[in-house]
């Protein structure tokens, strides 16, 4: 018989937040499109305070600007212990041409091809938990 320990979510502080997304390589890349939330698997780096992402999203970011999400988190299953991190922001699709062959170089994409992109997330609002057991949490 196994025994559910209680668990809650606990705020963590946006610098926690940016630092546990650092540390972390896979999310998810979360745009509106035709009304309705679109959600796709990305890959990303933190550098210099901007999010790089690259996602098979080719819609996420055609307008040029947009306000996008990108989520990552790291749950244990067996545990349900970890955390996730939410940063929101405005971004900009990578078009320099040398700086997109650095980013397809370093960050090994979910799939090539046209719908492969590149975008510049400039964090605004970062949030973030910790998913831990209720008798851990002061």
């Amino acid at each position: 018989m196994t025994i559910l320990t209680p668990r809650r979510m606990v705020e963590i502080s946006g610098t926690e937040a940016l630092w546990l997304l650092e540390g972390a390589v896979r999310g998810r890349l979360v745009y509106v499109q035709r009304e309705g939330a679109v959600v796709r698997p990305a890959v990303h780096r933190l550098k210099y305070g901007r999010l790089i992402v690259r996602s098979p999203a080719r819609a996420a970011a055609s307008s040029g600007r947009a306000t996008l999400t990108h989520q990552a988190d790291e749950i244990k299953v067996a545990g349900g212990t970890g955390w996730t991190v939410t940063a929101v922001g405005p971004a900009e699709v990578i078009k320099d041409p040398d700086e997109a062959a650095h980013y397809r170089r370093t960050l090994f994409g979910w799939a090539h091809g046209p719908h492969d992109t590149l975008v510049r997330i400039q964090p605004q609002r970062v949030t973030g938990y910790r998913l831990a057991h209720a008798e851990s949490v002061r």
